[in-house]
């Protein structure tokens, strides 16, 4: 397990508490009140980190190498009945950004998403998470192929950013994003976003108008990164943490201002300690949403979708 620099004193205590279950075993001594000790003092000490976290200690942790990101969300989920679909039908196959067909506890559902690598080859090829302009113009061809089908869109959501190269400015990028903004706020079926990891910029809003919007707990969602906040104003990346308050991105910081319609907890010190539980999570509230949505009429949805997103930024 990788550990993020606030983490420390958990390290140190799994450190101390995997020594005295060694030593246990090797000495066949009854250390069993000393590891007992250690268990609540590490329970007590992640409680305590994990309950005062600070903005941009929750964005660390949602960029944490070891969070799940798409598609392990996806195969959980659908039981490994995924049939992922690829290419825009216009340039090529953008590899960060995923979707296709699953089933949901029998449901028939059409995921969306964008997807990180889990190691230096993986992150090149799926380009950091950053969709080019081809991306999101897949996603709104399989947005569209639900529609046809009357079938639930689920879309989640964690990109550093829509992919800022002069290519894909070239091909459109702000006019894709664009695209899909609208069409998703007319899209005649239930559409549920949520925000797993990072929510970036219009690279996250590009595939987050919906019915319900949702965070995990540890996640963020603004309209630009921290650092690149800091970079800006501060013409350096020192400020980052003063950034990161300033911007109001945490899931709690959202649901106040009225962005987002909930929050999704996770586990204990985040996703990436208890993926199997993640997953568990997230299906059952994907599975609550859906039949709410399920049980209203398209004109209402569709009424309720652009009122919700006409209000915000509103103010008196």
């Amino acid at each position: 397990m990788e550990y993020l620099d606030f983490e420390k004193p958990i390290e140190e205590l799994e450190a101390q508490l995997a020594k005295a279950q060694d030593l246990e075993k090797e000495t066949e001594t009854d250390m069993s009140k000393s590891v007992k000790e250690l268990q609540e003092r590490l329970e007590s000490t992640k409680k305590d980190i994990y309950k005062k976290l600070s903005p941009w200690q929750k964005v660390q942790l949602s960029r944490h190498p070891q969070r799940p990101y798409t598609l392990a969300y996806i195969e959980a989920m659908t039981e490994g009945n995924f049939l992922e679909l690829h290419g825009d039908r216009g340039v090529k196959d953008d590899k960060a950004m995923v979707g296709g067909w699953g089933m949901l506890n029998g449901e028939p559902v059409m995921f969306i998403g964008q997807q990180k690598g889990i190691n230096t080859k993986m992150r090149q090829y799926r380009n950091f998470g950053m969709p080019n302009p081809e991306g999101y113009r897949k996603a709104l061809r399989l947005m569209k192929m639900a529609e046809k089908f009357n079938r639930p869109v689920v879309s989640l959501i964690d990109t550093p950013g829509a992919f800022p190269g002069l290519e894909a400015e070239e091909r459109g990028q702000g006019e894709a994003i664009a695209r899909n903004i609208y069409e998703m706020s007319v899209l005649k079926v239930p559409i549920i976003c949520v925000v797993i990891g990072e929510g970036a910029s219009g690279g996250a809003l590009g595939i987050g108008v919906g019915d319900r919007v949702l965070m995990l707990e540890n996640t963020w969602y603004s309209v630009i990164s921290p650092e690149s906040c800091s970079s800006i104003l501060w013409r350096s990346w020192d400020y980052k943490e003063q950034a990161a308050d300033a911007l109001k991105l945490t899931a709690p910081d959202m649901l106040k201002n009225k962005l987002i319609d909930g929050i999704i907890k996770e586990p204990l010190g985040g996703a990436h300690q208890k993926p199997q539980e993640m997953f568990e999570i997230l299906k059952k509230e994907l599975l609550k949403e859906i039949t709410e949505l399920k049980g209203k009429t398209i004109d209402k949805l569709i009424e309720k979708r652009l009122a919700k997103f006409a209000k915000m930024g509103a103010y008196k």
